[in-house]
């Protein structure tokens, strides 16, 4: 099954038409600025994933506690280490996995495919900005939940200096790799339509791989080689190992490294898979 969308004159997708970087970047703007409006239309969504993220770190503490059973360290981390780890990777998740990741999907359903294709940026582009600006509207709430958060779980200051210059980074690089990911998978709409049931099945796989529900250093022998080989761990774990400590010196620009390998292969994947993705859209005209 292909893709609607709109007819058009050609008899293939067209190609963006070369602009200046100014005009780029203005034009990228304004799709993240669009995005980040229409997130905030969506208060009830917002609200509600609020409440449960606050949830989340409630539950995850009282997990924590329980399993120490009263002992202040386990395999050399403390508890508080532990409950600020939980707190943490669940507050950066909120912003670098927003509940929608992709508008692709309803896009292509719609046929407004070919809208987009019609605009002077690339489809990728247009749809990556769109996604940071939706997971921007994030921080506003993130910035009015924090106390809340931190009353039900608990909070630590960075372990190092170097580490608080470096979270910032891996957050960063943890956002962009996560949204990558979110961008390939509705890409795979152009084949299926509807990505209701991967997004679903994705959202669990990547949740629990990124170690926001357990970290990294927990899981048996196995599943941590695993973890360690896919690109989820570069989504909640390094940022939130950096900050703690658990990652230190030359470890951090390592763990940068491999956020930066991810970004690189994840965008040179995007532009794979767009450029056969393309070709699903049916160009009717005379």
């Amino acid at each position: 099954m292909t893709a609607p969308t709109a007819p058009t004159s050609a008899k293939t997708a067209p190609t963006a038409v070369k602009q200046p970087l100014g005009t780029l970047s203005r034009a990228h703007l304004a799709c993240a600025r669009m995005e980040f409006r229409a997130a905030l239309t969506y208060r009830t969504a917002y609200l509600s994933s609020f409440a449960m993220m606050l949830l989340q770190i409630w539950l995850l503490t009282v997990v924590w506690k329980a399993l120490y059973d009263g002992r202040a360290e386990v395999d050399g981390l403390g508890l508080t280490t532990m409950t600020a780890y939980a707190t943490l990777t669940t507050l950066q998740y909120q912003l670098v996995s927003p509940w929608r990741s992709s508008p692709i999907d309803q896009r292509v359903r719609e046929g407004k495919v070919a809208v987009d294709l019609l605009r002077p940026i690339g489809f990728p582009g247009q749809m990556l900005a769109g996604q940071l600006g939706w997971a921007s509207a994030a921080v506003p709430v993130l910035l009015v939940a924090l106390p809340f958060a931190l009353l039900v779980g608990a909070g630590q200051a960075p372990a190092s200096t170097a580490a608080g210059l470096a979270y910032p980074v891996a957050l960063l690089g943890a956002l962009l790799v996560n949204q990558l990911l979110g961008l390939l998978l509705g890409m795979v709409s152009f084949w299926t339509l509807e990505v209701s049931g991967a997004l679903m099945a994705y959202r669990f796989v990547a949740q629990f791989f990124s170690g926001a529900l357990v970290p990294l250093w927990f899981m048996p022998g196995p599943v941590r080689v695993a973890a360690e080989w896919l690109p989820f761990q570069a989504t909640a774990y390094t940022p939130a190992a950096v900050y703690l400590g658990q990652v230190e010196g030359p470890g951090i620009v390592a763990a940068l490294g491999v956020q930066l390998a991810w970004i690189t292969a994840l965008g040179g994947l995007t532009a794979f898979v767009w450029s056969r993705a393309r070709r699903r859209v049916m160009s009717q005209g005379g």
